[in-house]
């Protein structure tokens, strides 16, 4: 086997005939190789995790002595994947990466490091039904008349959330705690930051973030507008470890970024308030529509089962006492200017919004996100303590703690003895209920290309 051992080179040598693979020399900080070997014909891949965004060279030999070059490619968010074909012939065929800091001299550009269309996705002017066109769902819309999405700006903003240079190791993004498939929230209870620390609150999902009547975000709304939101986990020492001194010029740096903030904005000034504004604009993109209980509104809800049916009915109070849509109304599942207290705990273990204001009335109120495509963003609650729908269900239904703060809909009614609502739902009811709000499940959203991570990592 070959020795090299400089310090300027790496290299990572795969027999595939033979199933071995050698590791030598020094590969940049916080880099690795690993090898997948195939089967039969097939050779196998690559893949470099690489969070400097290096340049490697990949090489081939017949006899582990002379090395013919294959390709060379800049991994540009991260990681590189890279399927191996057969070059030459003999009954020995080997592979190498290899890092060579002295020919670090391929940059990221808009062609190169993104998967982008020749013509903009379509952010700034989505097809809504005609019940998102008027009240109340229209006075939900929290965007500024200072910020409205544009294609590019959007665009820009897509680039921005999945990029991991946003972190100061270069390891997460926002995309890392806000999952597509997931409904845009993290399947964990609570999310990992750059250095393998773990927040207190689960992320939520940001399905209508852009329908949130009250406009502040976060779970106790410390953040007025989403434009002021989206820096703070940038910044945050837990999740992102950024600076943004240190954060703009990274991004000026690298000229992909100048040529978008330049079709967003005008120039290729990299600045907070345009990071801001764009992060934000891609978020308020995220518009749910095409749910089950979408293709319902125009028929009368005659494509929903029998079950679905009685779950709506107690969603909205036609069956039994339910009181869901008193905090979770219109079509969008939101409230409207009020925030909630619903019960989860007295003593109060996380005061919430209460936290930020030092109020005693406003102690173990969170913001209360919308039910869209609550299917996908499990576990639930500021605090992601239930695990499925079920729990959440049976939470409301039997154990709904009274506090002085408690939301009027989840008090008993007048003529009761005061205290926290108990919906004594039967087993059948729980289940329709449930059935209910998987009828919010909207995977266009998941799947389309126009929301999805936009960076090239190779095949």
């Amino acid at each position: 086997m070959e020795t090299r051992n400089s310090r300027k080179m790496a290299a990572l040598v795969a027999a595939f005939a033979f199933g071995v693979s050698v590791a030598h020399g020094q590969l940049p900080a916080g880099s690795s190789i690993n090898i997948a070997p195939g089967t039969g014909q097939t050779l196998g891949s690559i893949t470099v995790n690489d969070p400097g965004n290096h340049v490697w060279l990949l090489q081939t030999s017949t006899n582990l002595t002379a090395w013919t070059g294959v390709d060379t490619w800049k991994i540009h968010n991260g990681n590189y994947h890279l399927s191996l074909s057969r070059v030459g012939s003999g009954p020995g065929l080997f592979y190498r990466a290899i890092y060579d800091e002295t020919q670090q001299t391929i940059l990221s550009t808009t062609a190169n490091a993104l998967l982008l269309p020749g013509t903009n996705f379509n952010y700034a002017a989505p097809v809504l039904p005609p019940n998102f066109l008027t009240a109340p769902i229209i006075n939900q819309d929290n965007t500024p008349a200072t910020n409205v999405v544009t294609d590019p700006g959007a665009t820009l903003g897509r680039v921005l959330f999945y990029d991991k240079r946003l972190s100061t190791n270069q390891t997460v993004s926002c995309s890392s705690c806000h999952v597509a498939k997931y409904g845009f929230s993290d399947p964990n209870r609570f999310s990992t930051g750059f250095n393998g620390s773990k927040g207190t609150r689960h992320a939520m999902g940001l399905s209508n973030a852009r329908y949130y009547q009250r406009g502040h975000f976060f779970w106790d709304e410390r953040a007025a507008t989403l434009e002021d939101q989206v820096l703070q986990p940038i910044q945050n020492p837990i999740e992102m470890g950024m600076t943004i001194p240190a954060l703009l010029p990274r991004l000026a740096a690298e000229p992909f970024y100048t040529n978008l903030f330049t079709k967003a904005f005008g120039t290729p000034d990299v600045t907070s308030d345009r990071v801001s504004r764009a992060l934000a604009q891609f978020v308020r993109s995220i518009i749910s529509t095409k749910s089950k209980y979408d293709d319902g509104v125009a028929s009368g809800f005659a494509n929903f089962t029998a079950q679905e049916r009685l779950g709506r009915q107690i969603f909205l109070g036609q069956v039994g006492n339910a009181t869901c849509a008193a905090c979770h109304g219109t079509d969008n599942f939101v409230p409207g200017p009020v925030a909630n207290n619903n019960g989860l705990e007295f003593p109060y273990v996380d005061t919430g919004i209460g936290g930020v204001t030092g109020r005693a009335q406003d102690m173990g109120l969170f913001k209360v996100p919308s039910l869209r495509n609550i299917e996908l963003t499990a576990p639930y609650m500021h605090d992601g303590r239930f695990a499925t729908l079920e729990e959440v269900v049976e939470f409301y239904n039997s154990g709904v703690v009274n506090n002085p703060n408690l939301s009027p809909p989840l008090r008993t009614p007048p003529g009761q003895p005061p205290g926290a609502l108990r919906l004594n739902l039967t087993t059948a009811q729980k289940a329709a209920l449930v059935a209910f709000l998987k009828t919010l499940t909207d995977t266009s959203i998941t799947t389309d290309e126009k929301f999805l991570d936009p960076f090239n990592y190779g095949n």
